[in-house]
């Protein structure tokens, strides 16, 4: 780590930023602290951060605040940033849309980039049968609109979740999300017939199968909700917000047989899973799995908001004409992000760079866990991995322990994300344009950072 005055930092974005961890001030520094003030004066208090500095830069593996600190981030704008901040794809892709036009509505006025996007998302998602998209704005619209699609075509209305999901923040979806605080506490009442089936958990499961936790949720879904009003169930291959949970081998397969066996319509929510965070483009293709649904968002368009629902035609195209869609879904500036952004993960192989990096974050962590009894599981796939901290006498989840952590990582210059049910699981999800030194420095942090809690 260098130490540097404010006026050496560099303001220029994307990967020419020096890749280094430079504290200039204490984290967050005068200017944050300015800037929190205004925060606190103008926006609604519902509105947290995870770490109160202001970027002015960002890029390759770092972020860049006001005070000239420059911090490695393991955050990735919650695994959005996956080719990196201001990729150069992106840059030049974005820099020509919105000279050209910034907006018609694809609905009223469509246009190339968007059939484009849907096009490369037909042919990226796994399963060879005909598939359709709609593009939208969130990981959340995205997920209801995928909902709407199911009960529209089989004619039912339940829709099963599982325990530790998480699937957005708006009506139907804190329906679907499992944890009430922060997520759902107050905003009641939610949408109706939506059901919670449990998952697989093999820190806490007690040593039971993929094919035995799937028969348990079988069981309870057949018991409670019956086939016959089931329209889908929804589930994220790896948990995000849950805790980045794993589900045993055989769990996902023996579901979607059974929903296929029962025309129930299977969603995999891939919105933080997707585009190569896990070593392949898509997490389900690790797990033997062909969603009829699959909804995708952050990682789709480095940056720019952006989402869609991909699947089989028959299935996508069952609503009436006009039922799907919004003002802004599928943007064009969102759409040729994307398309850059495609581009840069096929052409760079970022899904081998996310495989690269877990084998550091698994050597790294695994070494962590080897000498901390209260390092219960480092857990996760590619660039997706997490550790779960508990109190080694009980096994219960350290939320407290959890924080501490984190708070030292800030500090020393480390953008890190907690998550998890009980929270207290810590959560890796670097940008794919990470290089190796940073991101074993920042390893290191973290491991000084639990020793010291």
């Amino acid at each position: 780590m260098t130490i540097v005055s404010p006026a050496s930092a560099a303001l220029v974005g994307g990967p020419s930023l020096p890749q280094e961890r430079r504290l200039v001030t204490p984290i967050p520094g005068p200017e944050s602290r300015k800037r929190a003030e205004r925060k606190a004066q103008a926006v609604a208090a519902g509105v947290g951060t995870t770490i109160p500095v202001y970027t002015v830069a960002a890029g390759g593996g770092v972020l860049v605040d006001v005070d000239g600190n420059s911090l490695i981030d393991f955050g990735s704008g919650i695994a959005v940033t996956g080719v990196g901040n201001a990729a150069p794809r992106v840059v030049e892709a974005v820099t020509q849309q919105v000279a050209a036009f910034t907006h018609t509505c694809f609905t009223v006025a469509p246009y190339d980039s968007y059939v484009d996007v849907a096009e490369a998302l037909n042919r990226l998602t796994p399963g060879d049968f005909v598939k359709r998209s709609a593009l939208f704005n969130s990981g959340a619209e995205a997920v209801e609109n995928a909902v709407k699609i199911a009960r529209h075509y089989t004619g039912k209305q339940a829709v099963v979740a599982f325990d530790h999901a998480y699937h957005g923040r708006t009506n139907l979806t804190m329906g679907l999300t499992a944890k009430n605080q922060p997520y759902k506490n107050g905003f009641g009442p939610f949408a109706p017939e939506i059901y919670r089936a449990p998952l697989s958990y093999p820190l806490r499961d007690g040593g039971l199968s993929g094919a035995e936790a799937a028969k348990r949720a079988i069981s309870m879904i057949e018991k409670q909700i019956g086939a016959a009003n089931l329209a889908a169930v929804i589930i994220e291959p790896i948990q995000g917000e849950g805790g980045f949970i794993v589900p045993a081998d055989g769990f996902l397969p023996a579901l979607q047989e059974w929903a296929n066996e029962n025309g129930v319509v299977f969603i995999a929510d891939e919105v933080q899973t997707g585009f190569a965070r896990t070593g392949t483009m898509f997490a389900s293709e690790q797990f033997g799995i062909v969603p009829d649904l699959i909804v995708t968002a952050k990682g789709i368009a480095g940056g720019l908001p952006l989402s869609a629902v991909t699947g089989r035609a028959e299935i996508m195209d069952a609503p009436q004409i006009g039922g799907l869609g919004g003002t802004y879904g599928g943007n064009p500036l969102a759409c040729v992000a994307a398309l850059a952004a495609i581009e840069t993960y096929e052409q760079e192989d970022l899904a081998a760079r996310a495989r690269a990096i877990g084998e550091i974050l698994f050597e790294k962590l695994g070494a962590l866990r080897a000498a901390d009894p209260r390092v219960a599981e480092v857990r996760g796939k590619g660039a997706m991995v997490a550790i779960e901290l508990v109190d080694p006498e009980t096994g219960e989840p350290d939320a407290a322990l959890t924080s501490k952590v984190a708070a030292a990582a800030h500090a020393a210059g480390v953008v890190l994300l907690t998550c998890g049910t009980y929270g207290n699981v810590i959560r890796f999800l670097p940008p794919l344009s990470i290089p190796d030194h940073l991101l074993i420095e920042g390893l290191d942090v973290v491991a000084e950072a639990v020793a010291n809690a």
